[in-house]
């Protein structure tokens, strides 16, 4: 069970136990009374949203509806911490090899030895990285890693901006300042020994309420597997700094309804993941080579 889903099943028992939440129904207390970032938090809240256990008011504000879940039996909420870690660790191995243009075939039963885990769990990994656009399974061989091009990643950045772009001018009436406030904390460029804070699901933020359907069906589609690598760009505090000064810019614009500087904003920060690749790359060949 991931994060979204075990905050998912909690916020329906809750309200199906006590008819209230024991917290303000916002972003940010969602996400200190569970102690996690907003990602999980927020897509958590819009599959709530789309069941109909919570409703989004014109004005933006959440409000809880206990009584769709009356009669409904619920699953009970678990966390498996040890197959999140074990997520995690078979993920990077796909994307380091993905990056090395590495064309063995990934086996199950050797994957599954090499991690001392269960065959069924690595085969659920597979599936869930498959989904992600990381890896293909093709039948009587295995599973084949989805090769990194770095053309094609050029290719993609292009598209990509010229659709996101529009994708913020589409979602502008959408916004709210008390949900833009909650970005604002999510992402945080530390100074001096601290640690950055960093939300990596920024741009879901406009894509999913610019209302065009074939603009999220292209990030659908085409983002899993690039934002994976994107992600495993930032591979010091020094990246991680510099694209959360990047994320509180867009926002920061967006706050001051500063169209134009927050598109401008936009586009320098997707242009940017150019070169965060290009150093992780590097840093994995310097990494090999030691």
């Amino acid at each position: 069970m991931t994060i979204t889903e075990f905050i998912k099943s909690d916020v329906k028992a809750v309200l199906q136990a006590e008819g209230q939440l024991p917290y303000k129904l916002t972003l940010g207390a969602m996400s200190e009374h569970y102690k996690v970032s907003l990602t999980p938090v927020r897509h958590a809240v819009d599959e709530l949203v789309e069941e109909g256990v919570i409703r989004r008011k014109d004005n933006g504000r959440l409000e809880a509806q206990p009584e769709v879940l009356e009669g409904v039996k619920l699953e009970t909420p678990r966390a498996d911490a040890t197959e999140h870690k074990l997520y995690d660790a078979i993920r990077e191995d796909v994307i380091a090899r993905s990056l090395k243009q590495d064309t063995e075939y990934l086996r199950e039963q050797a994957t599954a030895e090499q991690y001392g885990a269960g065959r069924t769990v690595v085969r659920q990994i597979f599936s869930r990285l498959a989904g992600a656009g990381l890896i293909e399974h093709v039948p009587r061989c295995g599973w084949r890693v989805h090769p990194f091009s770095e053309q094609d990643m050029h290719n993609y950045l292009d598209i990509r901006e010229m659709l996101e772009l529009k994708a913020l001018d589409l979602a502008r009436g959408h916004f709210t300042d008390e949900e833009l406030q909650q970005l604002l904390k999510a992402n945080r460029p530390a100074t001096g020994a601290a640690q950055s804070e960093l939300d990596f699901d920024l741009h879901d933020y406009w894509i999913k309420r610019c209302g065009n359907r074939y603009i999220e069906e292209f990030f659908e589609r085409y983002s899993p597997f690039y934002n994976a690598l994107f992600n495993y760009a930032v591979i010091d505090e020094k990246v991680k700094r510099e694209m959360a000064r990047e994320h509180c810019d867009i926002v920061e614009c967006l706050l001051a309804k500063d169209w134009k500087g927050a598109r401008k904003a936009l586009s320098a920060h997707i242009r940017e993941q150019r070169e965060a690749v290009s150093r992780m790359i590097a840093f994995l060949n310097e990494k090999q080579s030691a």
